[in-house]
């Protein structure tokens, strides 16, 4: 078994007993969020999910990253399509008790896996242009969405580390932004739960400038003017299991 597999401590409920079936290195990841209020995030998730909040307040999220070394479990990495970037906007929600991700969008520039991500994991992965860069220390993320039929997404930022790393307490707005092993997702009535494992962040607190952001259109945009809160993780191992149909469970 893989290192990483054997520390789950710091997870809120048990390992799937099934294989994992995909594992990604997540690079240089950054964390933005603004907070929204329940009343008005709760009209853009699925009825069968119940809206999670911290002390009563919604939060949303924009989540740049690059993707290294990713390869489906028995196979060697295929150099087509072994790295991609990628960038989600996500908020959180919990269904029968479980706590985890809920996806507005996930923007990458790897053909074949946006295909595959919206065929396997009923995701709503789109085609986007995107360039990661670094200079001076600092990462600087673009993106521009190509998806055909798809809304306006475009995102460009620059961002850098400007603390020593540190893990979220228990407890913490920082664990509850960040800390989080499954994905739900809905197709018509049915739920579908996708798990995930990963060792604790180990996060650093960083500066971030927004230069553009069309994401979260589906938001009243006096929400994502205030500053955000950021955090950024250098490099994170991640390991995925299949979708379950918890409906028919």
């Amino acid at each position: 078994m893989k290192e990483e597999l054997k520390i789950t401590g710091h997870r809120p409920f048990p390992l799937p007993d099934k294989p994992w079936i995909m594992e990604q290195i997540w690079n240089d990841v950054l964390f933005a969020h603004w907070p929204v209020p329940a009343e008005i995030m709760e009209k853009h998730i699925p009825l069968q999910l119940t809206l999670d909040t911290y002390n009563g307040t919604a939060w949303v999220g924009i989540v740049p990253f690059w993707i290294s070394k990713m390869r489906v479990r028995g196979l060697p990495p295929l150099p087509i399509m072994k790295s991609m970037n990628e960038l989600n906007v996500r908020t959180y929600v919990e269904y029968e008790g479980m706590n985890g991700v809920y996806f507005f969008s996930l923007d990458a520039d790897n053909f074949l896996a946006v295909t595959g991500a919206r065929m396997l994991y009923l995701l709503p992965y789109m085609n986007a242009k995107m360039q990661v860069s670094k200079s001076e220390g600092q990462i600087i993320y673009e993106s521009t969405r190509t998806h055909s039929h798809s809304e306006n997404g475009q995102f460009k930022a620059n961002y850098k580390p400007i603390s020593s790393p540190f893990n979220s307490k228990p407890g913490t707005l920082d664990e509850w932004l960040t800390e989080r092993y499954c994905l739900w997702v809905t197709k018509g009535e049915k739920v579908f739960r996708g798990d995930i494992h990963h060792t604790k962040w180990q996060l650093h607190e960083a500066s971030c400038t927004i230069h553009q952001n069309t994401l979260a259109s589906f938001l009243p945009r006096i929400y994502l003017k205030d500053e955000p809160i950021i955090h950024y993780s250098p490099e994170k191992h991640a390991y995925f299991w299949p979708l379950i149909n918890v409906t028919s469970l």
